[in-house]
């Protein structure tokens, strides 16, 4: 008796839609109930910005990759039911940020995320 294969986190999809500035190949990686938990300069570790929902987080993908920068994966890992990569994006005035993701994966979608991003300030 086989065992059926388990859908596999697409990495380059994520790769795609990241450095393509395409929101939309993005959120195809989501969830329909996925949540995000961000932290950065504005949202802290006590009081992070949460997303609930592939609409809700489609609009934060939409207005970060509608700006005027460049984003680059720099890595993933993908373990199981775990991922995790490095992405760094670069203002047009030099402002640089990076983000450092952890996921959780099911049937290989993102149901659950935590983003740190630092600045430079």
């Amino acid at each position: 008796m086989g065992t059926a294969a388990r859908p596999g986190f697409d990495t380059d999809i994520l790769r795609q839609g990241i450095e393509g500035h395409t929101p939309e190949t993005l959120l195809s990686l989501y969830a329909d109930d996925a949540e995000i938990r961000l932290v950065n300069r504005n949202a802290t570790p006590s009081n992070p910005k949460v997303l609930h929902g592939r609409d809700e987080i489609g609009e934060m993908l939409t207005d970060v990759y509608s700006r005027d920068m460049t984003h680059k994966l720099e890595g993933c890992v993908v373990q199981g039911d775990r991922a995790a990569y490095s992405e760094s994006c670069q203002y047009s005035d030099g402002m640089r940020v990076l983000s450092e993701s952890m996921v959780t994966l099911r049937n290989g979608k993102i149901s659950e995320q935590i983003i740190i991003e630092a600045w430079d300030e």
